[in-house]
């Protein structure tokens, strides 16, 4: 299979991007905390530039890969703007790396070339959409330094992300239940606008599946935790499986029919 090839201009913003995030993932033991700050400030910026660059530049394209970037980027915000709340926060490395490796992956796999929108609010609703997407992903990223810090704690060790563990859980289902608003805001735009948006009605395929089971997923898991107190491990298990159904939806759909179903000729 040949790879649509993305630009070279838009190769040496992400090749920039990916750096500047390599230097921020170190910076937190070699560099000052202004120079730390100024490199995660430049490598969020690059790759802002760089999605954009995908969407308006000389040949705008979108897909699996450039959904997974925006949403890296925007858990990058997330992490940003909670550092300044909580400055003892230490995860910069683990976002570094999935900034850098979704960054260069939407060069890979660039997706397929953007036509004329149907509707003018088509990019709202995608834009909520990946909004979803950004905040449930800072809800399992949470959910992850959750679960290490619990388990230092049964070992009687410190937590390795700086922060309580009641405080990473209360954070964590912020971000599933404002990701829970924003995913029902989708779906009813979807459902009620659908034929508006995308020239056709509410259509029953894998990415509304997907999406619909993803939702009621979340809904179980607020539920359950408002009314039966859930918390722990089964509470972070229902979260990622939540989080993987609506990975699902969108980007797994997207992956099929951009790499996997070319490669096999269909």
């Amino acid at each position: 299979m040949i790879l649509p090839s993305a630009s070279p201009i838009g190769w040496l913003l992400a090749i920039a991007a990916a750096l500047a995030y390599g230097v921020s993932a170190i910076a937190g033991s070699r560099f000052t905390a202004s120079q730390a700050r100024f490199a995660l400030l430049l490598a969020w910026v690059l790759h802002g530039i760089c999605v954009g660059w995908g969407l308006l530049g000389q040949a705008p394209h979108f897909g699996f890969a450039a959904a997974l970037s925006m949403t890296a980027w925007l858990v990058m915000i997330a992490y940003v703007v909670e550092r300044q709340f909580f400055p003892q926060l230490r995860t910069l490395w683990v976002l570094a790396v999935l900034g850098a490796a979704a960054v260069l992956l939407a060069m890979i796999f660039p997706g397929k070339p953007l036509h004329a929108l149907s509707s003018p609010w088509l990019p709202l609703h995608l834009t909520l959409g990946i909004a979803s997407y950004g905040l449930f992903s800072a809800a399992v990223v949470h959910a992850w330094l959750m679960t290490r810090a619990e388990k230092h704690i049964r070992l009687a060790a410190d937590s390795p992300n700086g922060m309580p563990l009641l405080t990473l859980e209360r954070l964590t289902f912020r971000f599933v239940t404002a990701g829970f608003v924003v995913l029902s805001a989708t779906l009813i735009a979807g459902w009620l606008f659908g034929e508006m948006l995308y020239g056709r009605a509410w259509v029953w395929d894998h990415k509304s599946v997907f999406s619909v089971l993803s939702w009621l997923t979340f809904a179980v898991l607020l539920v359950g935790r408002s009314r039966f107190g859930w918390r722990g491990r089964s509470a972070v298990r229902m979260l990622y499986a939540g989080a993987v159904l609506l990975l699902l939806a969108y980007a797994g759909s997207r992956f099929v029919m951009e790499v996997l179903l070319p490669q096999s000729g269909h």
